[in-house]
């Protein structure tokens, strides 16, 4: 019989395979006992900790204001990613960020040329403002929940649980830092500093007598792939021993946890459940492979989760 650890989760071998890693880690007359400032986990989240098919909150945002561009400047419209925006093409938008996840950014990067026009000059506490705001009254439109209710219930009971037995959890997205940052407390109740997100570049300015940190129009940290275990150690400076994702971008992340010395639990979320989700795998083909030759654990959202997402606020 299931305990009331992680209820949302089905009492699989994935389910027992975390809670014998916390249990074995915690044991401090056990051999694989890891004090409490070394438990560091750490977390994607497009994808791991919320639903990012066909779209996800923050290019949603982006994707708005480039069709409201194009409304004012109509040569536009027959450019990518304007075109994509003004048709809402959410396969072409989500046909590029899995062509980057297979090796081919190039319409990536012409998502990135519009992120970056619309992010120059923009104060810092502004942007992170508005992602609250857009997460809290918008809607998911595929199963029509607000944004704020397509995270995952499994996930955010596991975070509770390792919070519980004295794990720091940090949040690793290539998503825009500022943008995790307005949301990441509302959802996940994890604190703004254990943000580690993709970040342009920032520029110092006077506005109305108040210092402000504004961003520039301009690429300064790629936390993506080799990127995020990067930014864990120079971050956190230390490695983690749960990692957790569901895409070839996590694959190193996933690599760069635990040591000879330390142990590590890698989780790597697959989307199998068409019904309650979706079911797809394009984008995480390496990480899978990966996870498959190195025996990490492979979370089936099908077989794994009795409850995808939370129950709706007033039924």
């Amino acid at each position: 019989m299931k305990a009331n650890h992680l209820p949302s989760w089905n009492d699989t071998p994935t389910r027992q395979a975390i809670l014998a890693f916390v249990a074995a880690v915690t044991d401090e007359a056990g051999p694989r006992y890891v004090p409490p400032a070394e438990r560091i986990a750490v977390f994607d989240n497009d994808g791991t900790l919320w639903c990012e098919k066909p779209i996800y909150a923050q290019l949603d945002i982006i994707l708005r204001k480039l069709a409201a561009q194009a409304e004012h400047d109509p040569s536009l419209r027959e450019r990518q990613p304007w075109r994509a925006a003004c048709q809402k093409d959410y396969a072409w938008l989500g046909g590029a960020i899995t062509r980057y996840y297979q090796g081919d950014d190039a319409d990536v990067q012409l998502v990135l040329a519009g992120v970056l026009a619309l992010a120059d000059g923009r104060a810092v506490e502004d942007v992170e403002a508005e992602a609250a705001a857009f997460v809290a009254q918008e809607r998911h439109p595929t199963p029509g929940r607000p944004y704020a209710e397509v995270v995952y219930q499994p996930m955010l009971e596991l975070l509770r649980y390792l919070e519980d037995h004295s794990f720091t959890c940090y949040i690793v997205s290539g998503s825009g830092r500022e943008f995790l940052r307005g949301i990441a407390e509302l959802l996940y109740g994890i604190p703004r500093e254990r943000v580690i997100g993709g970040t342009v570049a920032y520029a110092y300015e006077l506005r109305d007598g108040v210092g402000t940190i504004v961003q520039r129009g301009e690429l300064d940290v790629v936390n993506d792939g080799p990127g995020k275990p990067i930014q864990i150690w120079d971050v956190v400076g230390r490695r983690p021993i749960l990692a957790c994702g569901n895409s070839n971008g996590d694959l190193h992340m996933l690599q760069f946890a635990g040591s000879p010395s330390l142990p590590a639990l890698r989780l790597l979320l697959l989307h199998d459940d068409a019904t309650r989700e979706f079911a797809y795998t394009a984008g995480a083909e390496r990480a899978l492979e990966m996870a498959r030759a190195k025996d990490w654990t492979v979370v089936s959202m099908q077989h794994d989760w009795g409850q995808v997402f939370p129950e709706l606020v007033g039924g």
